[in-house]
This record gives C-alpha cells, structure tokens and sequence, in this order.
C-alpha cells in the first residue's frame, strides 16, 4: 500500500531538462578526468543520443547525474564549477534570444519568461525596489541532494552569462537559502571578492544595481532576437496548452519569498472567479486544499534545510502556529520538523 506522500497529487508533470545541460554535467566532470561515457551510462544514455537538439532528460535522472558527478570527481563543490564554465548556447532558443536582447534587462525578462521551456524545476522573477534589482531563483521541484549544486550552478551560470552578453564585469551579491557549505571556503574566490556570497538568506537570489539593466548586449541584434523570441514564444504555448489548471494553479501557491498565496490571489492572477477555480479544479479531480498541501509539504522539506526556526516555517506556510504545523509533517513523513532536521 502506498504511502500518504506517495499518495499524494503530483501538481506538477515530471520536470525534465534539455540533454545540452547533462552533456554539460558530462563535460565538466571530463575537466577531472571522468570518462563522459561512463558518467552519462549511469542514466542509461550516450553522449552520441544528447547531440539531438530535441534531447530531454527526466530532472530525476538529471539531479542522479550531479549527484555522481559530485563522487566521481571528488569534488563536493561540483556545482560552482558547473556554473563557472556555463555555456549560453546549452539554452538552444532561449540562449539565443537572451543574448541578442537590446539590453541586460530585456534579456534577464527574455529568461525568466521562456526558462519553462527548458525546466519547470526552477523559475526566476526579476524584482526591482528602487535602485535595487535581484533576480530571484525559485525551487518548483524537490532538488534532493543535488540541490547546493544545482542551485549554485544556476546563480553562478546566470552572472557568468550577464559578464559575457554585456562584455563587463557586473557588480553585485549572491544570497543563497542553505548553510554555507564547507567547501565554500576553499572555492569562494573563484566567484568573487569576500562578502559578495551570502548564505542562510530567505531565498537564492543575485542582487545588483538597477542601474546595470540598461547596460548593452555586445551581440545585440533585434532581427534575430525577434525571430527567436517567437521560437520560444511557440514552445511555451505548446507547453502551457499541455499543463494542467491544477498544475498552473500550484505554480502560484507559494510566492518568490517562500509564503503561502490565498486561493484569491491566485483565481485573480488565473483571471477566473474562485467559485470558477474551483469548479474547474474538481472537473480536473483536483482541489486548492490539495494541491495546498502538497506545496505546503514541499516547501517545508525545502525551508527545514535552512536556519528558519519551526516557528518562522510554519507562519510562512500559513499554519496558525507550529503546532498545526508539526502535525501535517508528521502526516507527510512520519516524524516531527526537528527529528528530519536531525
């Protein structure tokens, strides 16, 4: 008999990645002298089958891949090498576009709008508070124990990627919502001067001036951004038009800083009343409370991986105390907040 978390709704389709970003994985490890072939044979591919531009890879199989790429090489901080050697054109379209963009703003939108055609595991938003912008990384998909790597390698990859299209060294920090890892202290210079890297944070995100969204692309070119902005405009319309309303719906659950969304807020983000919502949600075989729950499990595994206190958990799940909250973990997983973190 399965278990209730196995039980539970899967509210969102199995993510998956293109095959240019396990051959990358791939490519790293050959940098310590790991055979590709062997790497990729543990996911029961080739790297002749990842030349097809039409590759994907499950996102299971892709964190599996880190994960032994961290053993194989004998580095646990794997993931900062993955992003200091990030190549723009692994995005296929999506890179394209972002690149030829008027401007480091265009691009950073280009990229948070079109990243689902390449994994709906992660998300970014771009949030601007006067001369502050940040760019926010969002964890959709539970990451397991690839997630320091996979996490890093993405920030490190996006402002490795913002170097290059505007030709600058841009200035700014890295907030990161884990522990600072050991590693860190021997790897920490290679993505910046000390202090620009900070951990235990309440999200991952890159911090800069506003100013710097202005800044140029060296290949900007608006012609052949058009065309691979609409390329990209066709992929996510295909993608959209296969998701769910349950599976938009949980998108929307749980905001950028980790909190619970009322069902309101998101049936007016949906443009649909919530007596529509719902109704629409049941002829799905699907609820808000639901899929609520399985956010709210998500989330949880994710936010006891920090320094937030059960308490701070649970008001930002929206539970009326960590009692309440204590309780629905044990109903996920069958022990209390504290015993998992131990």
């Amino acid at each position: 008999m399965p278990s209730k978390m196995q039980r539970s709704i899967r509210s969102e389709p199995e993510p998956g990645v293109p095959g240019s970003f396990a051959a990358h994985v791939a490519d790293v490890a050959a940098r310590f002298d790991v055979p590709r072939g062997a790497l990729l044979a543990e996911i029961g591919v080739t790297p002749e089958s990842l030349e097809d531009p039409a590759a994907r890879v499950p996102f299971a199989d892709f964190t599996h891949l880190i994960d032994r790429a961290c053993n194989a090489t004998g580095e646990p901080g794997f993931g900062v090498f993955l992003g200091l050697h990030g190549r723009i054109s692994a995005h296929g379209y999506l890179g394209f576009a972002a690149m030829t963009a008027r401007s480091l703003r265009e691009a950073v939108e280009i990229a948070a709008r079109y990243l689902p055609t390449q994994t709906t595991a992660l998300a970014l938003r771009l949030v601007l508070r006067g001369t502050e912008a940040a760019i926010v990384v969002e964890e959709h998909a539970p990451l397991g124990p690839a997630r320091e790597a996979i996490v890093l390698a993405t920030c490190i990859g996006i402002w490795q990627m913002g170097n290059a299209i505007t030709g600058r060294e841009l200035v700014g920090n890295a907030d990161f919502a884990f522990p600072k890892p050991p590693y860190m202290a021997r790897l920490e210079a290679l993505i910046g001067p000390p202090g620009r890297n900070r951990f235990d944070q309440p999200d991952h995100r890159l911090i800069f001036s506003s100013e710097q969204l202005e800044l140029p692309l060296v290949l900007s070119d608006s012609a052949a951004m058009r065309l691979a902005r609409e390329q990209c405009e066709r992929e996510l319309s295909s993608l959209v038009a296969q998701r769910s309303l349950a599976s938009r719906v949980s998108a929307r659950i749980i905001d950028g800083l980790g909190n619970v969304r009322p069902l309101k807020a998101v049936a007016r983000e949906l443009a649909m009343s919530t007596r529509t919502l719902k109704r629409k949600l049941s002829e799905e075989g699907a609820s808000y409370t639901a899929l609520l729950e399985e956010r709210r499990r998500l989330q949880g595994l994710s936010l006891l991986r920090t320094d937030l206190s059960v308490e701070e958990i649970a008001e930002r799940l929206g539970y009326a105390d960590a009692a309440n909250f204590t309780r629905a973990f044990r109903r996920w997983t069958g022990k209390s907040p504290t015993e998992f973190r131990s």
